[in-house]
């Protein structure tokens, strides 16, 4: 953008800031989840952004759908009358592996598996996809990417992170924003980068935890990614749930205001996450006022937000929240809706990539199913036991094997992800990708008709691994004193769930795993075992039953991508970006005394 543009950007926010009532500029600083409101109420309340949170969509969850409700709040906002400005809507939802809330859209691989292919041009095109497959239904805003350098395999968020240190993910951040936000033609998706910032290093990796550096550690490993997608044209940043060194990152002002505004000189504008404020008090009223002053600018409040409304107004009138404070915000978030040229659109329906056919294509799963074959990483390969003969029997069983929802993982239709295939219809699980390329393999669905079965096969393949999860539901605790120390160290609330276990152990998470191999294994049949998860776990008596062992982490909806590599139509590419556990004890990725069982970038080929 020259200097021309932004001036004439300025112009036009200070002609609407000199007319703005303060409740119009307090509505344009609230996010509200659509299931708490209607588009009445968008123009009642002059609110500046509408989200789905994970799982919240319309009735029958396609593209049409979509682009219809996104249709009707933002012809809400843009009703003029005595008391009401066009001021439109951002509607956002989170996309952090392609339009995954979307019945029908192209999934790509989770991050982590991202981060072992590491290919810049690949991250490019993903992204390019998914900005289309977004502007498809509608939303102008994608919560992603997560920047996050995750330290602690315990946490649940892991398979967000792209690696355990931040190389990979500073050379990611530009190639991901350039091809969100201008690599497609005639549009563009908002990113929001995440979160600000420190949150992938956690004490004992707990959700909503303390993350205890000293500034430089915190700068060298967490920040620089954000500086690498803000300096690429990132305009919106989340906070983080978490802590530094005991303080709220929702409350930080050093992080916030001192740092990303004032130092980084980001311009854009600071959004929190769901309800991040109520955890700086269990006062709301005094936990809106900190949020503000510490310089988030837009609230996500999907429940009380006419509450939080209300308190705002009530500070700014009694001064504990400051008239320029609140114009700061305001400025931030008009600046970007002129900058990503909201106010020059059509309303939804009539947008040039509204209910487009690409959505979910041929063509983007093409993209997906190169993602995935690029992903996978050849742990072992005893005797080259892989590649596989076509021709030969295979029998293929797993609980991972036949689901797709499994091989997606968290934040896919639902906010903690689904089980099964009915949700996916134009993808394809690992097995019906090994079926289409190896017609003599057969699906066993229990290790009982395992066990009972006379016919020989040549090996097995057997796919072994995690279920959904995300967030805190996916955190590894061994016990409840790290909840206590937690607790202790951070001043502020702290939301805890039930964990997803209590090892990274894959034998306690999931005995049935060691069983199927070890039920194979008595037959004398080769086992070839492919892990989904969304981590490295402890898998020392798996591996060393296997012949061969396939890290494919969470693959995504392109299943028939595993199969190009186990059959070898393409060879292996992917490099392990985190470290491999040796010990469920290892509390972090470098912890020197526990040494990992495979180091960082290893990966076999054929």
């Amino acid at each position: 953008m020259n200097n021309n543009e932004l001036n004439n950007i300025h112009a036009k926010i200070d002609k609407l800031l000199s007319v703005m009532t303060i409740a119009q500029k307090v509505g344009q600083m609230t996010q509200v989840e659509r299931m708490t409101c209607t588009p009445d109420d968008v123009k009642k309340y002059h609110l500046g952004s509408v989200l789905s949170g994970g799982g919240s969509g319309p009735e029958h969850n396609n593209p049409q759908d979509w682009v219809d409700m996104i249709d009707s709040y933002w012809c809400s906002s843009m009703e003029i009358d005595e008391d009401h400005l066009a001021l439109p809507i951002i509607y956002g939802a989170d996309a952090v592996h392609g339009n995954s809330n979307v019945k029908g859209a192209t999934v790509f691989p989770h991050n982590i598996g991202l981060g072992a292919a590491n290919d810049e041009n690949l991250m490019y095109r993903i992204a390019q996809v998914t900005a289309k497959e977004v502007l498809a239904t509608g939303i102008d805003l994608a919560f992603a990417p997560n920047l996050a350098v995750a330290k602690d395999y315990h946490w649940g968020r892991t398979y967000e992170s792209y690696a355990q240190t931040p190389e990979i993910i500073n050379k990611y951040a530009p190639s991901i924003i350039a091809g969100m936000q201008s690599g497609i033609v005639n549009d563009s998706v908002f990113c929001c980068i995440k979160h600000w910032v420190g949150d992938g290093g956690t004490t004992h990796g707990i959700n909503h935890g303390d993350t205890v550096l000293t500034w430089e550690e915190l700068n060298k490993i967490h920040i620089t990614p954000f500086v690498e997608a803000i300096n690429a044209g990132a305009l919106i940043v989340m906070a983080s749930f978490s802590s530094w060194n005991g303080d709220k990152c929702h409350g930080h002002k050093f992080l916030i205001d001192d740092v990303l505004k004032n130092k980084i000189k980001f311009s854009g504008f600071v959004l929190s996450d769901m309800d991040g404020i109520d955890y700086l008090s269990n006062d709301f009223y005094k936990a809106v006022g900190l949020g503000v002053n510490a310089g988030i600018d837009m609230f996500m409040i999907p429940q009380n937000w006419k509450e939080f409304i209300e308190h705002l107004i009530s500070h700014v009138e009694l001064g504990s929240v400051s008239m320029s404070k609140i114009d700061d915000s305001v400025r931030r978030i008009l600046y970007v809706k002129f900058a990503m040229q909201l106010f020059d659109k059509p309303r939804p329906k009539e947008r040039q990539w509204a209910n487009d056919p690409s959505f979910g294509s041929k063509e983007h799963k093409e993209v997906a199913r190169e993602a995935v074959r690029k992903s996978l990483v050849l742990l072992k390969n005893n005797h080259n036991a892989l590649p596989l003969n076509k021709q030969n029997r295979f029998l293929v069983c797993g609980k991972n094997a036949d689901n797709i929802g499994h091989q997606c993982g968290g934040f896919t239709i639902d906010w903690q992800g689904i089980s099964g295939n009915d949700s996916f219809p134009n993808g394809t699980s690992i097995w019906q990708g090994i079926q289409r390329t190896s017609p003599n393999s057969e699906l066993f669905t229990s290790v009982e008709s395992i066990t009972q079965n006379q016919t020989q096969f040549d090996a097995a393949i057997v796919v072994i691994g995690e279920k959904p999860y995300a967030e805190g539901i996916g955190d590894i605790r061994e016990d409840n004193e790290v909840i206590m120390e937690t607790g202790s160290m951070v001043n502020g609330e702290i939301s805890i769930s039930e964990p997803y276990g209590n090892s990274i152990e894959l034998q306690h998470l999931h005995p049935e795993d060691l069983q199927v191999i070890q039920a194979l294994t008595a037959k004398n049949i080769p086992v070839i075992a492919v892990l989904i998860s969304g981590r490295p776990l402890v898998i020392n008596e798996e591996l060393k039953l296997c012949d061969a062992f396939v890290a494919a982490w969470l693959p995504g909806t392109e299943g028939q991508g595993v199969s190009d590599v186990l059959f070898g139509d393409h060879n292996l590419h992917g490099k392990l970006s985190f470290s491999w556990p040796a010990r469920n004890h290892l509390k972090t990725t470098t912890n020197s005394q526990c040494p990992p069982l495979l180091s960082f970038g290893f990966g076999l080929t054929y």
